[in-house]
């Protein structure tokens, strides 16, 4: 098997951070003073243009000083793309031009490596400082999820995508899976199981942490790839999110009935409030990340994030997510009776305690 040598190749990688429930794009764009864009998707074939994002997000482009990873460098410039929902994802763009066992290298180098993730980190908040005043409920949540992909536009000796991976497949997997050590065949069916392709000269190979994409027009699956990672940074959000409102909740459903709660029920009024609050902007984040990318009309770009989604397993986490929604709605109506049933068996004892203290009255005046 001949050598595969990559003429003309990049390597993305991006970081998803979750910086409050709500971003106004709007304000925010007014606010930002570095080059701003709405970025479109672009379209293989005859697509309509209602395959777009809704609405488009913010791109800031920053210069940073490049980062060196061996001989190669990233370029001089990092973007952020900014959503509606609150997310933020930014994206580093390094140049490759060698062979394949050398992205292999990098792979495990970027797979890593902490310094761009801590040069993320650091972009988000500088972002943040600018437009926390367009931010609903700021802060930057503690998770982070990243992704790699790995472009290629020209190899030598020059080969269709799919011969590319037939020959060099169990390369390619290492790349996917950032491992130095040559992988079982059970391993490299699974790392390229997932394959995407519109005509004979492009192939989307997705998996779970890493893609490889052949395409000389790749912004749209990038694109896609981008969003399906941040949505499941989101999602995980949400789950940790929810997670605490069931830890509330059955607190709240553990602490009914008891003389405190007797003595205040304004108290338990104001932690149903948090709860239901909770709930609500859980809900609501929930319907803005589902919604912020339309499916129809382009179906390469609909497969595209067909097979992130099934490699990311968002479907698993959707309904998880609907799953404690409802159980979380169960538990706060249940919660909310009890406290009704609580605050009129306080009322009775009232009223039985008067009607007893008028009965006593009248025997005294009686005396």
């Amino acid at each position: 098997m001949s050598t595969l040598h990559i003429e003309q190749g990049e390597v993305q990688l991006f970081f998803a951070y979750d910086v409050g429930l709500s971003i106004d794009l709007q304000r925010a764009q007014q606010r930002i003073t570095d080059q701003t864009e709405r970025p479109t998707i672009r379209h293989k074939g005859h697509a309509p243009h209602y395959f777009q994002f809704d609405p488009p997000p913010l791109r800031v482009t920053q210069d940073i000083g490049p980062h060196d990873f061996g001989r190669f460098r990233t370029r001089p410039a990092v973007e952020l793309l900014v959503y509606d929902f609150g997310g933020v994802s930014v994206c580093y763009d390094l140049p490759f031009e060698g062979s394949l066992e050398e992205l292999v290298e990098l792979s495990i180098e970027l797979s890593a490596t902490t310094v761009l993730r801590e040069d993320s980190l650091e972009r988000v908040q500088h972002l943040l400082a600018v437009i926390q005043g367009a931010v609903h409920k700021a802060g930057i949540a503690p998770l982070v999820e990243d992704y790699l992909i790995f472009l290629v536009e020209a190899c030598q000796p020059p080969l269709a995508p799919a011969a590319l991976v037939e020959a060099h497949g169990a390369t390619l997997a290492r790349v996917l899976r950032a491992e130095r050590d040559p992988l079982s065949d059970q391993e490299i069916a699974e790392a390229l199981g997932t394959r995407v392709a519109f005509g004979l000269s492009d192939l989307a190979v997705i998996d779970w942490n890493a893609a490889f994409v052949h395409d000389r027009e790749s912004g749209d699956v990038r694109a896609v790839l981008e969003f399906a990672n941040l949505q499941l940074l989101e999602l995980r959000f949400l789950d940790e999110e929810l997670d605490r409102a069931l830890d509330r909740s059955y607190e709240l459903i553990g602490r009914r009935g008891t003389f405190g709660n007797m003595r205040l029920p304004g108290g338990t009024r104001k932690e149903l409030g948090q709860v239901a609050r909770l709930s609500v902007d859980s809900a609501i984040l929930f319907e803005r990340v589902n919604n912020a990318l339309k499916l129809l009309g382009d179906q390469y770009l609909a497969r595209v994030y067909r097979a992130a989604s099934q490699r990311y397993r968002l479907h698993e986490w959707n309904t998880t997510l609907l799953r404690k929604l409802e159980t979380i709605e169960t538990i706060y109506d249940k919660a909310a009776d009890q406290s009704s049933a609580l605050r009129m068996e306080i009322l009775e004892w009232i009223i039985v305690a008067l009607i007893a203290f008028e009965l006593v009255m009248s025997f005294v005046r009686g005396a």
